[in-house]
């Protein structure tokens, strides 16, 4: 961690943020995602986890940079880290642990909402930029940049709060994806925790994970193209 973060959660740790406003703030997120799991938000929970954001950095009076939201001197390295991790998280969640989960639950994940992909270029453009803004920057943003800030804040006393605030987002954003089905929500977990040890490892800065998220996304979203990603064709 450069002198930058250092001196960031060093502020960040001195500020007067009291646990049950920091509660409130985890609590009005898993309600967000709670009522998405079963289907009663419209369009994406990032969109309104993302204005719940917006409305905290500014009673706060923080700036992006608080959540991770910023270039760091080591950009380029974390654009090589994240293109890198992204083609290994794909491939391995595509051959190795949704076949492995599928197996194990009994059932593959429900990808039934990207069957039109398959063999529609059109439709294979529209999903990868939709995936690029709500996906890779949106979920990033506001899972482990916001949300695990907050959690590490609200659990700041413990020595393990980092760990803490990793596997409560891992869960949580796992659980936004019950679309998916039972598998579905598994390995998104399972993701989720891959990106945010991506996160706490380049310093507590998004770049890497946006990147990875992002490529992982369009991966998948080719291998349907295709027909030959689980759950859709495979």
């Amino acid at each position: 961690m450069n002198s930058t973060e250092k001196t960031l959660d060093s502020r960040q740790g001195n500020q007067p943020l009291s646990n049950y406003k920091l509660a409130i703030e985890v609590l009005l997120v898993v309600f967000l995602v709670m009522l998405d799991g079963y289907g009663y938000i419209p369009i994406s929970q990032t969109l309104f986890i993302f204005g719940l954001l917006l409305i905290s950095l500014k009673v706060r009076k923080e700036g992006w940079s608080s959540i991770g939201f910023r270039r760091s001197a080591r950009f380029k390295r974390n654009l090589i880290i994240g293109l890198s991790a992204g083609i290994f998280l794909e491939i391995f969640a595509a051959f190795v642990t949704t076949p492995l989960i599928s197996d194990l639950a009994g059932i593959e994940p429900d990808y039934s909402s990207f069957e039109g992909i398959r063999g529609n270029i059109g439709m294979l453009v529209f999903f990868i930029i939709l995936s690029w803004i709500l996906g890779a920057f949106g979920e990033e943003i506001c899972f482990r940049g916001y949300l695990m800030r907050r959690l590490s804040q609200l659990f700041r006393k413990s020595s393990k709060t980092w760990v803490i605030s990793l596997i409560l987002s891992s869960v949580l954003f796992g659980y936004g994806h019950t679309d998916q089905g039972i598998a579905g929500w598994f390995q998104e977990g399972l993701s989720g925790l891959y990106l945010g040890i991506l996160f706490l490892t380049t310093g507590k800065n998004l770049t890497a994970p946006i990147v990875s998220h992002g490529v992982s996304n369009t991966l998948a979203f080719i291998l349907m193209y295709f027909g030959v990603y689980p759950g859709v064709g495979y």
